[in-house]
């Protein structure tokens, strides 16, 4: 059961997938284009000098990568499981429902980190051909924040989609806007540095926050019973 519940959402997003691994990977080339063309002209002492001095990476390109990455992938996810109905006949199944949703959503992580690891080791490859190591890891732990951000946006999307209600996915999404917020409150290079295990944290509680599906499926159940009455009743006034 395992392997075909990450088997469905591979076909569901695969697609995604790969175009999402495409332009991150000429995302992470164009900035080094941009990095080698510093060095060709001015030598590697000039930008050893800008990274020391001022509070630029020469990898900003990718600040909100990593956040729409994991907000599209949710979506894709979820979305048509909600709009098609498809979830409340997934989670009837003979199998734990709250691991049907945990598994749903490991699919999802394991294929934007599979995004992500890519990218941040085709940087560091290339970084570390040029650069002293101390400004690798300057570079890398700059954009880990961005990389956590985008695991972060991946659950709360899933968050707002699972919500059966409207009202409240309004609420969500404005609590989520809040969130994602804080991992860009801070512009300069490390900034985070201190608060890593705590945006960390943030991440991972989301994670295990999300509704067991035994909870979700008896609210799906009830907001469909709500329609069905609102229906009749109006089948009623009519009459």
């Amino acid at each position: 059961m395992n392997k075909a519940i990450f088997f469905k959402e591979w076909i569901k997003t695969r697609g995604l997938f790969f175009i999402a691994l495409l332009v991150s990977l000429c995302f992470a080339g164009y900035v080094m284009m941009r990095i080698n063309r510093v060095i060709t002209f001015k030598g590697a002492d000039h930008l050893w000098a800008i990274l020391l001095s001022r509070d630029t990476v020469f990898i900003e390109l990718l600040q909100y990568l990593p956040l729409i990455i994991g907000a599209l992938f949710a979506s894709s996810q979820f979305i048509p499981e909600m709009t098609q109905k498809r979830l409340k006949l997934t989670l009837h199944l003979p199998y734990p429902q709250q691991r049907m949703i945990l598994l749903m959503l490991l699919a999802g992580v394991a294929q934007i980190s599979i995004v992500f690891l890519l990218q941040a080791a085709s940087l560091w490859i290339y970084l570390q051909q040029h650069i002293a190591s101390e400004m690798v890891s300057r570079i890398l732990l700059t954009a880990t924040p961005w990389y956590i951000c985008g695991y972060t946006a991946y659950l709360l999307t899933a968050w707002i989609c699972l919500e059966p209600t409207w009202k409240l996915r309004i609420v969500n999404l404005l609590i989520a806007a809040g969130i994602v917020r804080i991992f860009f409150l801070l512009d300069k290079p490390e900034a985070y540095n201190s608060f890593l295990p705590t945006l960390i944290t943030v991440s991972y509680t989301h994670l295990r926050a999300h509704e067991t599906g035994r909870n979700l499926v008896c609210r799906l159940l009830l907001e469909k019973k709500k329609k069905s009455m609102k229906k009749k009743k109006k089948n009623l006034d009519e009459l």
